[in-house]
């Protein structure tokens, strides 16, 4: 995967497919630690213990349409390349929570990509889901929250295409604010 965004869109999307209602992305850019994390949270069905072992296995997956499943080993590698890691907890019925730790500077990182528009796109084909979005730098923190979206729009649907570009504008504007290079 080319950037970031692309491992958060996979792996929010598998969230979907194992049924969470809510979801919720952490970005934090540390630069003192030299560190970039990844936390995506889900209140999904959750993985057995023996699925849990197998999930870095790209020979391994749960979908029938295909044989592999590489998003979760491409995001493991991409993290070790930089010196990190890829930490996953899951519990059947409770959900499952992966976090990705990359190098903030190695040269390996890929970039973060269009983070916006992965949330976009999320929002607007998931629009029951709630879906909670943190980004922290060293010059602020953003919060968006898909709940207090629809309590704003009093019943407008959250997946009309004005709504999500006004969406995607907002998260874009945030991340601004907080980029620190």
């Amino acid at each position: 995967m080319k950037d970031l965004a692309s491992h958060i869109m996979d792996i929010a999307q598998n969230s979907v497919r194992a049924k969470a209602s809510e979801i919720e992305i952490v970005i934090d850019e540390n630069l003192t630690e030299d560190r970039l994390s990844i936390t995506i949270r889900d209140n999904g069905c959750g993985m057995d213990e023996e699925t849990l072992k197998r999930v870095r296995d790209p020979f391994f997956t749960s979908r029938t349409v295909r044989k592999v499943g590489l998003g979760i080993p491409l995001l493991q590698q991409n993290a070790e390349r930089t010196g990190g890691k890829v930490n996953i907890t899951s519990e059947k019925g409770e959900g499952t929570v992966i976090e990705a730790i990359f190098g903030y500077t190695h040269l390996d990182r890929p970039p973060l990509g269009d983070v916006a528009g992965t949330i976009g796109l999320l929002v607007m084909a998931n629009p029951e889901t709630v879906f909670r979005y943190s980004h922290s730098s060293p010059k602020g923190e953003f919060h968006f929250d898909t709940e207090e979206v629809k309590a704003i729009l009093e019943g407008l649907p959250i997946n009309t295409p004005e709504i999500i570009r006004g969406i995607e504008e907002m998260i874009r504007e945030n991340e601004k604010e907080i980029k620190e290079i």
